[in-house]
């Protein structure tokens, strides 16, 4: 009886250091910053003070550890400059990837993500028609059990034009993804890690951050922010990236663009062989006269097959850059506190 004792009390004694060795393993592991901003910034001179200034005193009134990470998409006025000076000022908090060139919003994003420390990542514009003083509520949300926070913006101030055009292309992408969210183009966004984490792997050169994270979220909630208009600099979409934008959505969650095309191809074939037997019996029985009908319907046809290249063309080019695993992006300069 005594043995079996001293042998249960052995075993006792050899499982409990390794309960405690795996608690001190995850402690070790623990991010130690709770929540990172991730801000990409092109040509914004005007904004960074006051950008800096409302978000670090927002950030600071939390209380819990946190990092900011402004992405320099190569800008080519002073807010290099001036993000230079804010890391000097506050190299506590404050991190700063200068890219050697213009590489666009979303993959200035994705650099972000991939040098974030905290727990929860939050993306901000940097053109102050989000407010960052909204940034607590969607930490709020985060802190109530939800996934991602995506906020929608309530009485847009944007021109008519980008106002319906952005939510055209939010209709276009419900349709065609089944992905749904209230306003995809909004950047006053909240995630948690493991949804930033999936993203980063995702190794497309075109990534559409918000529609993407959308599919990895488990439980994601859409809630309203303010949006005010812009007071300094200019908008850095046109038209030729919102039509991007679009390209970008339906190529690289679907495959509705070449089914339609097909659908579109199955029918323009049938009514081509109706054509052609409706004009071999008017020649037959002839009344057959001239050749207008017949170049407009080549016409039609030529148009619908150059449509059809551009949109395997679309697919082709992605399936070329994923393969040649082309960087996409390249830093210049990382500027961060060493720990």
């Amino acid at each position: 009886m005594s043995e079996k004792l001293s042998v249960k009390a052995t075993k006792l004694k050899k499982e409990k250091p390794v309960g405690l060795e795996l608690k001190k393993i995850k402690t070790r592991t623990t991010n130690i910053v709770e929540i990172s901003v991730v801000i990409p910034i092109f040509n914004e001179q005007e904004n960074v003070d006051q950008l800096s200034e409302r978000l670090l005193k927002t950030m600071d009134a939390i209380k819990k550890r946190y990092e900011v990470i402004f992405v320099d998409d190569g800008s080519s006025d002073k807010t290099s400059t001036k993000l230079r000076s804010l890391f000097k000022r506050r190299s506590d908090v404050i991190r700063v990837i200068m890219f050697n060139g213009n590489y666009g919003q979303y993959i200035a994003i994705l650099a972000g993500f991939e040098h974030v420390r905290g727990n929860v990542v939050v993306t901000l514009d940097a053109d102050l028609q989000n407010l960052p003083e909204e940034i607590p509520i969607l930490l709020g949300k985060i802190d109530e059990g939800y996934d991602l926070v995506g906020g929608y913006r309530m009485k847009r101030q944007d021109n008519f034009f980008r106002t319906y055009a952005s939510k055209m292309v939010n209709h276009i992408r419900a349709s065609a993804t089944g992905i749904i969210m209230k306003d995809h183009g909004c950047m006053l966004r909240a995630y948690k890690r493991f949804i930033i984490d999936e993203v980063v792997k995702t190794r497309e050169t075109s990534t559409f951050i918000t529609a993407l994270a959308q599919k990895f979220a488990g439980n994601p909630i859409d809630i309203p922010v303010t949006h005010v208009e812009r007071k300094a600099g200019d908008s850095k979409y046109n038209l030729y990236k919102l039509i991007r934008i679009a390209f970008d959505l339906l190529t690289g969650f679907s495959l509705i663009p070449l089914q339609v095309f097909t659908i579109i191809g199955m029918v323009i074939s049938s009514a081509s062989g109706i054509y052609f037997f409706v004009e071999l019996f008017k020649k037959i029985i002839g009344n057959h006269h001239g050749y207008g009908l017949h170049f407009a319907f080549v016409f039609l046809l030529l148009s619908v097959i150059i449509l059809g290249v551009g949109l395997l063309g679309e697919y082709l080019g992605r399936a070329y850059f994923a393969v040649c695993e082309h960087p996409r992006f390249v830093i210049r300069e990382i500027l961060e506190k060493e720990e």
